[in-house]
């Protein structure tokens, strides 16, 4: 894979821009955990290697379980997640593909559930932000790193 170019350093004030919002998000209340499983779920929906790499080293690092992060990608299959867990990789499938999914009633009523209205307006802001940063690692080309 070629890189097309680095969107970080083609357009600095656009980077920032991003990166506040990344602020906001870290931010924002929801559970650290939460945020990586939807960042990668999205991801890999995405097939954004660039994003799946980092995320998933950094809920490594703050202790997700190699087990939980392996059925990541199959989690409706696994007991391992929580309902709010659920509710919340639902929601990150329905937005990420909301153009096929119109982000169904199902999955909102699931996310209600769990969720107070501030939290569910905050995800969804996280789960836009990872898409960003998925088109422009996706559509720029930017590899992962190597090691």
């Amino acid at each position: 894979m070629q890189p097309r170019l680095n969107p970080l350093t083609a357009c600095p004030d656009a980077y920032q821009a991003v990166r506040a919002l990344n602020t906001y998000v870290q931010n924002c209340g929801l559970e650290h955990s939460l945020l990586e499983l939807v960042k990668i779920r999205a991801s890999q929906i995405n097939g954004c290697a660039f994003c799946i790499d980092m995320h998933v080293k950094v809920a490594r690092k703050a202790g997700e379980s190699e087990q939980r992060l392996h059925l990541v990608a199959a989690w409706r299959e696994s007991p391992l997640f929580s309902d709010r867990e659920r509710a919340a990789l639902a929601w990150t499938e329905a937005l990420t593909l909301v153009a096929e999914t119109r982000a169904p009633d199902e999955d909102f009523e699931a996310l209600k559930a769990q969720f107070s209205e501030a939290e569910m307006t905050n995800l969804g802001v996280a789960i836009g932000l990872i898409n960003v940063w998925n088109r422009l690692m996706v559509g720029f080309r930017v590899p992962h790193p190597a090691a």
